[in-house]
């Protein structure tokens, strides 16, 4: 809503051959899109989802400083934030929570009807009007993103996401392999039926890989494979 928003006040309010008319539409873009991003990254990566969602957060913080010099540069009022026209905008979310009587939940609505509960303000012939509307939903998203962070790093820092965690078993299991040979009784040498050891390879076609040795080494050659 943001975005559409932003959208129709610069195609309406601003000289569309400024470069503000582009930034704003651009920065509004940018938090839809990382957001949407960012949600689908969260199966997969917490650290990718972290990194989208902060990019949002970014993204509306510029946009809000838009709309504040919109306002300022041209002798608008700015509402208060603990004014009349403010807190009525930030009460459309909680009044229809409380009175939805069997109403789809808001995140169910479809994008016009989400729209018609703002309509009198994101439709109105003052620009000031939208400016400051769009002021208070950019600080309600910017709050909602804010607690997102919080709890997208203290997950990642605690368990990591799917991608993560998937790094931190691979790396176990290879650590269970290395560790493997070396817990298990070496076989006895197949040439002389003396005791082997773990060795490594120096050179040949394996350089690197482990097998067991012959302790009687040089005079028997005897190996076999882990």
């Amino acid at each position: 809503m943001i975005y559409d928003a932003t959208v129709w006040f610069c195609e309406k309010f601003v000289d569309p051959r400024s470069r503000t008319a582009d930034q704003m539409v651009q920065a509004a873009r940018s938090g839809r899109q990382n957001i949407a991003e960012g949600s689908r990254a969260s199966a997969t990566s917490s650290q990718t989802e972290l990194r989208l969602v902060n990019v949002a957060r970014a993204s509306l913080e510029e946009l809000l400083l838009d709309y504040e010099d919109y306002l300022r540069h041209r002798h608008l009022p700015q509402w208060a934030p603990d004014g009349p026209e403010a807190s009525a905008v930030r009460a459309v979310a909680a009044r229809y929570r409380q009175d939805q009587s069997g109403r789809p939940d808001l995140s169910d609505l479809s994008d016009q009807q989400r729209w018609s509960l703002y309509a009198r303000w994101l439709d109105h012939a003052d620009a000031a009007v939208r400016a400051n509307a769009l002021i208070c939903l950019i600080h309600q998203a910017n709050y909602l993103l804010d607690r997102q962070i919080a709890a997208l790093e203290e997950a990642f820092v605690s368990e990591g996401g799917y991608s993560e965690q998937l790094a931190t078993e691979r790396l176990k299991r290879r650590s269970q392999e290395r560790a493997a040979p070396a817990a298990r009784q070496p076989p006895p040498c197949p040439k002389c039926g003396a005791l082997t050891v773990l060795r490594t390879a120096k050179g040949g076609k394996s350089p690197g890989s482990q097998f067991w040795g012959c302790t009687r080494y040089p005079e028997c050659k005897g190996i076999s494979a882990l």
